[in-house]
């Protein structure tokens, strides 16, 4: 019976994939770091585009779902799948039940776990292909100044290994930038910094919600990151390490957490950076 389910979801997950993009136009750029506990959520506002990555763990969607709606969110034309953990997944399900998505991006591999065969389900209820996140795919956007490009995954790693799947995506901002990484570790992020894909940013999601496998020094010293954001609740893992935080002090990153600050909101001109954080 198990090998049965497991063929199901493989022969759904594959059905689902494609390879392509989506759009609309903008001055400000927004980006919300939404509070979802121990998991991670982010919206990008690129003026008439809206762009969700992750929405947290299951029973979270209806939150996240709350939040885009008071940002008067009525269509997604992205929503991201980082990895298929469930503190990511998780809430993704009702968010595509609920909304107007126009794209679904996620990277090429599957799971067991029911919060992803939700997820698969969502897709396919739609009417939507899953397009493979991977280094060099974009999001098309017709925001001026604006583009949103996937990093990682650089190649396939272990089916056990599904931090190292993130997808990590790279906004740009006129000369503002952003990098959210998932749970991508530090095999992911050799990877990238070996290929030269990573550049110094001016806000950097941290890895893993803070965990010691994720941003490495090698990361933090390429990424010298201006603010560094942990999406990180009430966990038995001890996230965010002090090992982390450490290695964020020591490029003089000022860090927020979203177990601490709540919702954490950025605007960008394209030139310059504000920040307010919303309990």
């Amino acid at each position: 019976m198990k090998k049965i389910k497991i063929f199901l979801v493989a022969v759904l997950f594959l059905t689902l994939f494609t390879g392509t993009q989506s759009a609309e136009a903008a001055s400000n750029v927004k980006v919300h770091f939404i509070n979802v506990g121990q998991g991670d959520s982010i919206l990008i506002q690129t003026g008439n585009e809206n762009i969700l990555i992750d929405a947290g763990g299951k029973g979270k969607g209806d939150e996240v779902v709350a939040y885009l709606k008071k940002q008067k969110v009525t269509t997604l034309n992205a929503v991201v799948s980082t990895h298929p953990d469930a503190d990511h997944v998780g809430g993704l399900a009702y968010v595509l039940n609920t909304l107007k998505v126009k794209a679904v991006y996620a990277p090429k591999v599957s799971h067991t776990t029911q919060a992803y065969k939700d997820f698969l389900s969502a897709v396919k209820k739609k009417g939507l292909k899953i397009k493979t996140a991977k280094t060099g795919v974009q999001i098309s956007t017709k925001a001026k100044n604006t583009s949103l490009k996937f990093l990682a995954p650089v190649k396939d790693y272990a089916k056990s290994d599904l931090n190292n799947w993130s997808a990590v995506l790279l906004l740009t901002h006129n000369k503002k930038t952003f990098l959210f990484t998932g749970d991508a570790e530090e095999k992911s992020e050799k990877d990238m910094l070996a290929k030269k894909l990573i550049p110094s940013v001016d806000v950097l999601k941290v890895g893993h919600h803070g965990a010691n496998t994720s941003t490495s020094s090698a990361f933090v010293k390429k990424t010298k990151p201006k603010y560094a954001i942990i999406s990180v609740g009430k966990n038995r893992y001890g996230h965010p390490t002090s090992t982390v935080i450490k290695r964020l002090n020591s490029v003089k990153a000022q860090t927020y957490r979203t177990d601490k600050s709540g919702n954490i909101i950025f605007t960008s001109t394209g030139t310059k950076l504000t920040v307010k954080t919303v309990k």
